[in-house]
């Protein structure tokens, strides 16, 4: 597993750069992904407009003023968070605390946020001031909805943050009810379903301000969100944030993390080995006991695992990983390692994330494919609303989940979202064309 950069540099240069701990795989793979899904939109969205179904808005602009207090003030602060952070982890950070936990602490760099901050506040000004005006002057100018890109990715990005914070809390809302704090603070914890329904609210609100068409932006939005998905995906899997599935008992691991098929009852004797991570959490480390997972079962007869024995053309670790140094830190301890992740699941789990990368790459080009084909607004959106859903519900099949009663019905949040969107999807698909005349 790579955690962050460190590890990447480290297994494939042989180099130890401290600096890069604080660049986490998952967090730049997501941020990768946005950049990757604001192209593909912007592809999308300039064809629509070249057919004519996206028109540019006209808006009022006053050029030649000088920069206004409230735009330094805004400069400032984000210089001065992002110094107080990221200056901090490069120069002030103690050894004993991860790059991950420094950045949700309230530990920081006061010189370095002040220098960012005075050097954001002095860049806005210098622009200001080189395009100043005696006079300044009132212009109309369009704007494409190409143009707005860079909004919505913004939208995207702080909105589904905070959407997925939501809804992970709701799910574990015992734990968030005990120390709030903590939970809204902490570098783990993030429901991607509450991300993506908050953002696709925030982004549609601004969309229907700024007078583009709604059926359209979202046809275009589609394959982007599905290749964007993808990528966070391999995210999860290359750092290893806790997003994997159930146990597979087929095969067993040893304390290195190394795969292999299981012997008839090796897995339970395994189980019984390890009995204090399954049924307290704990492991015991060279510094004493720790808690490592939060997935305690009653007995070790309730470990959830199912028995699956991949095709001998494939490796292993397709159908069984023990996650070796994942970002969680979760498992036992590896020995003769002592860096700052030195986990690993104690028995091998379907890696999930895996599958939904392989999974949502093959349905990006599928709708890459029929999106040119395809000419009723909102049909290429439903088909993604029930393809998302019906991803989902089968990998939930082997994911570990806290399960949710409705109605009598027991089931994972995300299980009911999928399908809620595979109903949404199908109800959209039948009335497209009704859907999309009422709202034109």
């Amino acid at each position: 597993m790579y955690p962050n950069l460190y590890y990447v540099f480290k297994d494939w240069f042989g180099v130890e750069w401290n600096s890069l701990k604080f660049l986490n795989t998952f967090g730049l793979l997501v941020a990768i992904s946005f950049i990757i899904a604001a192209w593909l939109l912007s592809l999308e969205l300039k064809r629509r407009e070249k057919q004519g179904l996206l028109l540019p808005k006209e808006q009022n602009i006053v050029v030649g003023k000088p920069a206004s207090l409230i735009e330094l003030l805004t400069n400032a602060i984000i210089g001065f968070l992002f110094g107080f952070k990221f200056l901090g982890l490069l120069f002030d950070k103690p050894e004993s605390i991860s790059a991950q936990a420094y950045i949700f602490s309230g530990q920081g760099s006061a010189v370095g946020g002040i220098f960012l901050a005075t050097l954001l506040a002095g860049i806005k000004w210098w622009e200001k001031n080189k395009q100043k005006l005696k006079e300044p002057e009132k212009r109309i100018i369009r704007v494409w909805p190409h143009d707005r890109i860079g909004d919505i990715v913004v939208l995207g990005l702080v909105f589904g943050i905070l959407g997925a914070k939501l809804f992970d809390n709701l799910e574990h809302w015992d734990e968030f009810w005990a120390d709030p704090i903590r939970r809204l603070f902490s570098q783990s914890g993030l429901a991607f379903y509450g991300g993506l329904i908050l953002a696709t609210v925030a982004i549609s609100w601004y969309s229907i301000s700024k007078g583009i068409k709604l059926k359209y932006l979202v046809d275009a939005a589609a394959p982007a969100l599905m290749f964007a998905y993808a990528v966070g995906r391999l995210g999860c899997q290359i750092s290893g944030d806790g997003d994997w599935g159930i146990y597979n008992s087929a095969y067993i691991s040893d304390n290195g993390g190394n795969v292999s098929l299981a012997k008839p009852g090796e897995f339970e004797r395994a189980l019984e080995a390890n009995k204090t991570y399954f049924l307290e959490g704990k492991v015991v480390s060279d510094s004493g006991l720790r808690y490592v997972t939060d997935r305690i079962y009653p007995t070790l007869s309730d470990v959830p695992h199912r028995s699956f024995k991949g095709p001998s053309f494939l490796p292993n670790w397709f159908f069984a990983y023990s996650y070796p140094q994942n970002v969680n830190d979760d498992g036992i301890i590896i020995p003769g390692i002592k860096d700052d992740h030195r986990s690993v699941l104690p028995q091998p789990v379907f890696p999930t994330p895996l599958y939904e990368t392989i999974l949502c790459t093959f349905l990006f080009f599928v709708f890459w494919f029929i999106r040119k084909k395809i000419k009723t607004p909102l049909v290429i959106f439903s088909i993604y609303l029930i393809f998302n859903g019906l991803e989902r519900l089968l990998i939930e099949s082997i994911r570990v989940n806290d399960l949710h009663n409705f109605m009598g019905i027991k089931a994972t949040q995300a299980e009911f979202i999928a399908l809620l969107l595979i109903l949404t999807g199908a109800f959209l698909l039948g009335f497209a064309k009704s859907i999309s005349r009422l709202v034109d």
